[in-house]
């Protein structure tokens, strides 16, 4: 009885360990995707003009949503929907975090991405990425996690944003 109990325990301890740690990470994927949720209906309900300091504001408020020690990268762009050129075109792009504002050209790359739009309308794009480590050695990678979040704007027929220079 007790080799058995010096075999079982090491795996129940590390079964126990690999289900906290598996949890932890869904539990933060979807915090995330809240995070970016809130993110974009926040600025699909505004209807003054953005700033840096409202986009420094949300990312803030992004940062404490997550509740993560891990670097936050954010990126907010307002795309318009053209029928009669049949295709995307940006309005304005703002990041906070180490990734790059979204331009023209890289719309054709996420063009599947976005929804189905009628003519002159157009889409608060809110992306967020996160990475998440295990808090228990369980040999569980790092995962990065990735939002990808699209919001009508509600009160108003489009988003400004005037940085002010």
């Amino acid at each position: 009885m007790t080799v058995e109990f010096v075999l079982i325990v090491p795996i129940l301890f590390w079964a126990y360990a690999a289900s906290y740690a598996f949890f932890d990470g869904y539990r933060q994927s979807s915090i995330n995707l809240k995070a970016a949720y809130t993110i974009g209906d926040l600025l699909s309900r505004e209807r003054q003009i953005i700033t840096p300091a409202y986009i420094d504001s949300m990312y803030a408020l992004a940062q404490h949503l997550t509740r993560t020690d891990s670097p936050l990268d954010m990126r907010i762009t307002v795309i318009r929907w053209d029928e009669e050129d049949d295709m995307f075109y940006f309005d304005w792009s703002q990041t906070r975090g180490s990734v790059l504002p979204l331009t023209q050209a890289d719309l054709p790359d996420i063009a599947h991405r976005l929804p189905v739009m009628p003519d002159e309308e157009r889409v608060i794009l809110v992306e967020t990425w996160n990475t998440w480590k295990s808090v228990v050695s369980t040999g569980m990678p790092e995962r990065s996690f990735d939002n990808f979040i699209f919001t009508r704007p509600r009160f108003a027929p489009q988003l400004k944003f005037e940085d002010g220079t």
